[in-house]
């Protein structure tokens, strides 16, 4: 017996069209070949220092180096600022319209805090490192290092340094980073 109501006909129909079109879009399965989204010096990245969690922005290029802070009157308590020098030297750096007072430590490149420095706000004194083997500079808020019992022989994880650098779209073996 032919069913004679068009609505029951017509819903099913209708049914049948949604069916077909989440079928066709739900694809093979397969995730996109596309690249991922490259990073940039305004991204942040987990990074542990000292054994404590920080947030860091990744700081490479000398346009970005010579930026840093500034103007940042916005810092998040436990954000920074790692500074990443393709070798290692006498390091220096200065709080030119950086307005927040800022904690400063000077790295060897295996990632062992070496030197600690309290940074003044909009002090453009350059705090100059006094060892010459030092390849990254790491900039948190005023007071985090003491809060978070960071000092020279604490380590930051150069493994998420590493990982930062290559979601950036540097190759950190151009640092000396394995």
């Amino acid at each position: 017996m032919k069913n004679a109501n068009p609505v029951s006909s017509g819903l099913a129909a209708a049914a049948a069209a949604i069916l077909t079109l989440f079928i066709a879009g739900c694809g093979s399965g397969k995730t996109s070949d596309a690249a991922p989204e490259q990073k940039t010096v305004v991204d942040h990245f987990p990074v542990g220092v000292g054994g404590s969690a920080a947030s860091l922005q990744v700081a490479v290029l000398e346009s970005e180096q010579m930026r840093g802070l500034m103007q940042r009157p916005d810092l998040g308590r436990d954000e920074g600022m790692i500074f990443v020098y393709e070798r290692p030297r006498v390091l220096s750096i200065w709080m030119r319209n950086t307005p927040e007072a800022l904690n400063l430590a000077y790295l060897t490149r295996d990632g062992v805090i070496a030197e600690v420095y309290d940074l003044l706000p909009l002090d453009e004194r350059p705090v100059t490192s006094h060892r010459s083997e030092l390849q990254f500079a790491l900039e948190m808020p005023g007071g985090w290092f003491a809060a978070h019992g960071v000092r020279p022989g604490s380590r930051v994880d150069m493994r998420a340094v590493a990982a930062a650098l290559k979601a950036r779209g540097f190759d950190p073996g151009k640092f000396g980073i394995r």
